[in-house]
């Protein structure tokens, strides 16, 4: 029903099962790991009204609710280094039972997979900092915002053209073609290789 996908590693398909809701993967030399993709294989959909949390076990740190995975939502990427807080809810505990500590040298860690009802669901990942907790913002809203950062962004790159000092530009300020077109394939290049995540950064 899951896999599981560790950048620049063969895809997992291994998973074990703890219970009937429950089910881990094992992520063996987990000390070089930086992200990783969990998704539904689409050989079995969640029933009506059901997801999956997913969750991260650090030996000796316990366990980070990651977020969620439903059939609206059949797959997720989650950065691991650098955000890891442990913390705890109830499928935390079934996990336990199936994770263990290892030695610092060979680390392996485990990517939990929790089944549950999708309004138990929102609660858990509604306090994420991700934007998996935002699963019920307005779309409207943020397609304003990503529209804004975008203007933004093409306003900064012209910008520079006129000697770094915005303020000498004015309405009539005439902008050759040939650089709104440099901007449009820089900024196509940078959201294809790393998303729009730049865009938040230059804020």
């Amino acid at each position: 029903m899951f896999g599981c996908l560790v950048a620049g590693r063969v895809l997992q398909t291994n998973l074990q099962q703890i219970d009937e809701t429950h089910a881990i993967f094992e992520l063996p030399s987990a000390g070089s790991i930086n992200h990783i993709c969990v998704f539904l294989l689409g050989t079995v959909p969640f029933p009506d009204g059901y997801g999956a949390t997913v969750h991260f076990y650090w030996p000796g740190k316990g366990f980070q609710l990651l977020g969620m995975l439903s059939n609206e939502k059949p797959s997720a990427i989650f950065r691991l280094r650098g955000n890891y807080s442990a913390q705890t809810t109830n499928a935390h505990a079934v996990f336990s039972g199936a994770a263990s500590d290892a030695a610092p040298s060979d680390v392996t860690a485990f990517v939990g997979l929790s089944i549950e009802p999708l309004s138990q669901i929102m609660q858990e990942v509604a306090g994420l900092p991700s934007a998996v907790a935002k699963v019920n913002a307005n779309p409207a809203a943020d397609a304003t915002l990503l529209a804004e950062r975008i203007v933004k962004h093409l306003f900064n790159y012209v910008s520079s053209f006129v000697g770094g000092n915005p303020s000498t530009l004015s309405p009539d300020f005439l902008v050759p073609m040939g650089v709104i077109a440099k901007w449009y394939e820089s900024f196509m290049t940078k959201v294809k290789n790393t998303g729009t995540g730049f865009l938040e950064r230059e804020e």
